[in-house]
């Protein structure tokens, strides 16, 4: 069977119409460090544009390929593909133009082993729980695509060492909770952290936060998040980093003193903050 041919993206893939401030526009946060946000949700690129190597870290929303494509040629140039892509996760609206890059770039996807399941059409993530506390996205969030794409051909384990070759000065660690093989990305060099959704800058559930990109920082969006306790554990985690500069999944980049306050005050008080107060997905705690 042709490669193409057994690779699909998810049955339920659609256009979710859904947009921010900032849709369509990328910022620079460091010399190699480049952010583009579609829609709703940021796509990194990790590589200077006078270099021939750069990687890309997730694949934006549904139906938004050739938009990325476009974006990664304006950054880059029209003959450089990136080197691999790397996925923080595999919820709808970062593996939503996936199949379109791989047909595009023909190029390598690395994630965590954990992924596997939703990315190789083995089993679909739980339905987003629209009962959850929070505002109309929440309540919206049944729309949402949650089936499994299937990229098996092409798929790569993000080796054990925490290393990715094709990003020699970054390490992935492991922040479970939003999903059980959810990654960060780090470079202690500069201390530049991609978060993922393991905690944005954005109220997600909050339509109007999300359409202006009020900046605060938040825990991960409620409707898809389905272990709250291994979240809480995963912003500690990454809270001990100190990191000065984040770009999340969601929301605008932080950096500096807003930062170290809004993530030290996420680590300590995540079940005030973070966690709803009813959910499918939450337990009651002592």
């Amino acid at each position: 069977m042709d490669q193409k041919e057994s690779m699909h993206q998810s049955e339920d893939s659609k256009f979710i119409p859904m947009t921010s401030s900032t849709s369509g526009t990328g910022r620079q946060v460091r010399s190699d460090v480049y952010y583009y946000t579609n829609q709703i949700v940021n796509i990194v690129m990790i590589g200077n544009p006078d270099n021939e190597e750069w990687v890309m870290v997730d694949a934006g929303m549904p139906q938004s390929g050739e938009e990325i494509v476009n974006a990664a040629a304006n950054r880059f140039g029209t003959d450089n593909k990136p080197a691999a892509i790397i996925l923080t996760h595999g919820h709808f609206d970062h593996i939503g133009s996936l199949i379109h890059l791989i047909n595009e770039w023909n190029i390598p996807v690395y994630a965590h082993p954990l992924e596997f399941p939703f990315l190789t059409g083995e089993k679909n993530y739980p339905e987003s729980d629209t009962s959850v506390e929070g505002g109309i996205l929440a309540k919206a969030s049944g729309f949402y695509p949650k089936e499994s794409i299937n990229i098996d051909r092409i798929l790569k384990p993000l080796p054990e060492n925490g290393m990715v070759a094709e990003l020699p000065d970054w390490q992935w660690i492991h922040t479970p909770g939003h999903s059980p093989g959810h990654i960060a990305l780090y470079r202690e060099g500069d201390k530049t952290l991609l978060s993922g959704d393991a905690f944005i800058t954005v109220k997600q559930d909050s339509f109007y936060k999300v359409l202006v990109q009020k900046s605060e920082v938040q825990g991960p969006p409620r409707y898809l998040t389905t272990d709250w306790e291994a979240a809480w554990e995963s912003v500690k985690k990454l809270e001990e980093l100190k990191p000065k500069l984040v770009i999340p999944g969601h929301g605008s980049s932080m950096e500096g003193e807003e930062l170290r306050k809004g993530l030290k005050e996420l680590a300590a008080n995540f079940d005030k903050i973070a966690i709803p107060d009813y959910g499918k997905f939450v337990v009651e705690r002592s």
